[in-house]
């Protein structure tokens, strides 16, 4: 019964990551490599590499991948639904019409929950650096990506990033490799490869079998937007707005509406996917509707992670393949660094006091005086005492 441990620990994770996608990979690292062990630091390390490199809401990706480590496949799919259920309830109820924004999300709190965010992901960037770039040539491959993703702040860099460190990786630190098992049997590259074209297939072909009516149209883009984006939720913005606004479907301000909330709100930015749903009623109810929003948007990432990671860990076994490892693991502790830096630069600190707290914040979990729960909590306190 491992999936429905993964279901309630990720159900937890579900309710209480805020801060965006690169909190959510301090608190998964927390919950899953420091408190549970399920995974090592550079196995989590290894999956966050994955998921960047793979179209899709990579927290939601990392989440059913730890999840896969534990329980299977079945495993993988419960961690989903308990981290991604708690916001897409939430961002469904706001499409029916049940609340406000302010009256579902509030604001101080909000605003304290983030600061704290800034402070997990610091802790485990340290953390991750001491494990995972103990050496020069490693912490200079990840000064290097933190420079490159500094200057060049698309989204399509990051994967590309992630790649360049896997070819230095796989030249440089190659003799680094140790003797593996090999984990997935020999069919799985095909049946992981005959998935993607399936996949690819089914992108080109949908709007010919979803027919003329607007609510299939406006399904067919949700899955288009969840297939193609690469760097989880933010960027995935432009492209829904011109699959809901440019076409008609939905006021822009509706739209804008739905984005702030899902900002505010625990989980994956992804259960935009379900106010969208929700909205236009697809499938001729608000609740269903969110339902199938959340499925369509986040339904290829999962499809294309069942595929890349048994193909993954069919290969990486091999020498070169470890090296690649080795470098993308360095490459993923620059990244963090670039994507906390990017929320500082951002506005989530406004003055002295969130950057004391930020610091406060950062000494506690650091230290371990007390658990990040209680510390989440705090922050939420201060921030409706303060802010609210």
């Amino acid at each position: 019964m491992n999936f429905l441990e993964c279901f309630w620990v990720a159900l937890k994770l579900g309710l209480t990551s805020f801060g965006g996608p690169v909190a959510h990979l301090a608190y998964f690292r927390e919950e899953y490599v420091i408190k549970r062990k399920w995974v090592n630091e550079e196995r989590f390390a290894e999956l966050i590499a994955v998921c960047q490199f793979l179209p899709g809401p990579a927290s939601s990706q990392l989440g059913a991948a730890v999840g896969y480590e534990r329980a299977g496949w079945l495993g993988g799919f419960f961690a989903w639904l308990g981290f991604t259920l708690p916001s897409a309830l939430l961002m469904t109820a706001l499409a029916v019409g049940l609340s406000s924004v302010e009256e579902l999300v509030g604001n101080g709190w909000v605003h304290g929950l983030k600061v704290a965010a800034v402070a997990v992901v610091a802790v485990a960037i340290f953390g991750m650096k001491r494990k995972l770039c103990p050496t020069w040539p490693k912490k200079g491959v990840a000064v290097a990506a933190l420079l490159v993703l500094m200057v060049v702040e698309q989204a399509w860099m990051q994967p590309l990033v992630i790649l360049g460190g896997c070819v230095v990786g796989a030249i440089w630190f190659s003799k680094y490799a140790r003797k593996t098992e090999r984990l997935e049997n020999a069919r799985k590259p095909y049946l992981a490869i005959g998935t993607i074209l399936v996949m690819v297939m089914v992108l080109v072909l949908l709007p010919y079998f979803i027919g003329d009516s607007e609510g299939g149209k406006a399904f067919a883009g949700i899955v288009r937007s969840g297939a193609l984006v690469f760097g989880g939720g933010h960027v995935v913005l432009p492209l829904l707005e011109a699959e809901m606004v440019s076409t008609g479907y939905m006021a822009r301000d509706t739209f804008l509406a739905g984005y702030g909330a899902a900002q505010a709100v625990p989980g994956p930015m992804f259960s935009l996917g379900a106010y969208l749903g929700g909205v236009l009623s697809l499938g001729g109810n608000p609740w269903l509707g969110g339902v199938l929003g959340t499925l369509a948007i986040f339904g290829p990432g999962l499809i294309l992670l069942s595929a890349g990671l048994p193909l993954w860990n069919r290969i990486k076994h091999i020498p070169r393949a470890q090296g690649a490892v080795v470098g993308a693991n360095a490459v993923v502790v620059g990244l963090l660094g670039a994507a906390l830096l990017h929320m500082i630069m951002g506005g989530v600190l406004h003055g002295w006091v969130d950057y004391l707290l930020a610091v406060v914040y950062f000494v506690i979990i650091g230290t371990r005086k007390l658990p990040i729960w209680l510390v989440i909590v705090i922050a939420a306190v201060l921030g409706g005492v303060i802010w609210g």
